[in-house]
């Protein structure tokens, strides 16, 4: 079994899966705030066009989506979202639209979670805002969505274990990442299958359950009492 870890570079298809997940929770949360803000604003095109947003693409199968992003966006539109710079930019343009999709996809889930941290927050303080002149940014940014995120820590931590679980599907647009590497040690070494599974499942448990730990102390120490 040694040699055949030493064959392959387990360790840095696991750091691929841990950069997806960084860099694609980042644009979730950009994105995903900026969904829940539109579901909620007064302007109700604003809010249709959210709301249709975030059910559509929520529902639409990931790897759907990332072959969207690798055979749509690059394939057919020719966008090249990294610079055509080294021999690698290839790989590197498939990692940022992998980024992309996951974002997107992700995303919708963010935006769900954060409208039910929403519901924590008490309606009156909004509307005590708006009675003394606060417009809706400064209503949204300095009464609402603080409280928002602490209401929202828990399912926010959910949402981004199944984020680092699905970066998993990242091989559907040619990303060699852990997924990748098991599969190709299954192909070639069977006879180790039960001693494989054993090392993958034990990768995916260093990275996921920290990060549920994390989120449940986190959820704890923040929660609003009322």
């Amino acid at each position: 079994m040694g040699e055949l870890l030493s064959q392959y570079d387990v360790l840095g298809a696991f750091l691929v899966n841990i950069e997806l997940t960084v860099f694609s929770a980042i644009g979730a949360a950009l994105l995903g705030t900026i969904l829940m803000i539109m579901r909620v604003c007064p302007m109700g095109s604003l809010r249709a066009f959210a709301a249709a947003f975030t059910n559509i693409v929520m529902n639409i199968p990931l790897t759907l989506i990332i072959l969207a992003c690798s055979l749509g966006v690059y394939g057919q539109l020719g966008i090249v979202v990294s610079g055509r710079w080294g021999e690698q930019w290839l790989a590197r343009n498939s990692f940022w639209l992998t980024v992309l999709g996951l974002s997107v996809y992700t995303a919708t889930f963010v935006c769900e979670a954060l409208r039910s941290g929403l519901n924590t927050v008490p309606p009156g303080q909004a509307e005590a805002a708006r009675a003394i002149g606060l417009r809706f940014g400064q209503t949204m940014g300095s009464i609402v969505l603080p409280q928002t995120l602490r209401g929202a820590v828990a399912p926010l931590g959910n949402t981004l274990i199944a984020l680092a679980k699905n970066t998993t599907v990242a091989s559907a647009a040619g990303v060699s990442q852990a997924a990748s590497v098991m599969s190709d040690m299954f192909e070639f070494s069977p006879q180790h299958l039960l001693a494989i599974f054993a090392v993958f499942a034990i990768g995916w448990t260093i990275i996921v359950l920290p990060i549920g730990l994390l989120t449940t102390s986190l959820s704890r120490k923040l929660a609003v009492a009322r």
